[in-house]
């Protein structure tokens, strides 16, 4: 059963929103990908938005850039919880954030950071919300946690060698 709905408003999104589907794909949740947008198609996006709860979806990455209404509308037509990702635009993406992060009371969206950054984080929360039903998801996200550290600490190991070695 597909439990995440990833919807772009753009191919042009296709490359950045790459890491979410990835990350997805690490923790094995099952997503499905659409591009549908906010202004060139809003009646094909309020009639997938308006079946996800039917076809149990649990809840919406929506990313999109330069006037990223996206987000927005989604979050204004189901009771879903909506994650926004802005994709980029004017000031390196300010003018998306904006538009994602100053909703109106009543209609949240949770919005991440600009670009690749922002979908990597939108899995991520996206799989702590589901992990709250989900023991087997709630492993796998402890195990990304501890491999972060792991990997860390291994890098900051070669630089505190690479230090001690003679000029």
């Amino acid at each position: 059963m597909t439990k995440i709905a990833v919807i772009i408003g753009s191919d042009s999104d296709l490359e950045l929103i790459q890491v979410c589907l990835d990350q997805l794909e690490e923790f094995k949740i099952d997503y499905e990908l659409r591009i549908l947008s906010a202004h060139r198609t809003p009646e094909a996006l309020s009639k997938y938005v308006a079946g996800l709860e039917q076809k149990g979806f649990k809840l919406v990455i929506a990313a999109a850039g330069l006037a990223a209404h996206l987000a927005g509308v989604v979050a204004s037509q189901t009771l879903l919880p909506v994650i926004g990702v802005p994709m980029g635009g004017l000031a390196g993406g300010l003018d998306a954030l904006l538009s994602m992060a100053q909703m109106p009371g009543g209609i949240p969206v949770g919005t991440m950071a600009v670009g690749k950054p922002g979908a990597k984080n939108s899995a991520i929360f996206a799989a702590r919300i589901l992990a709250l039903n989900d023991p087997a998801l709630k492993a796998r996200l402890k195990k990304f946690s501890q491999k972060m550290k792991t990997d860390l600490k291994a890098k900051e190991k070669k630089i505190l060698e690479r230090k001690k070695q003679p000029s």
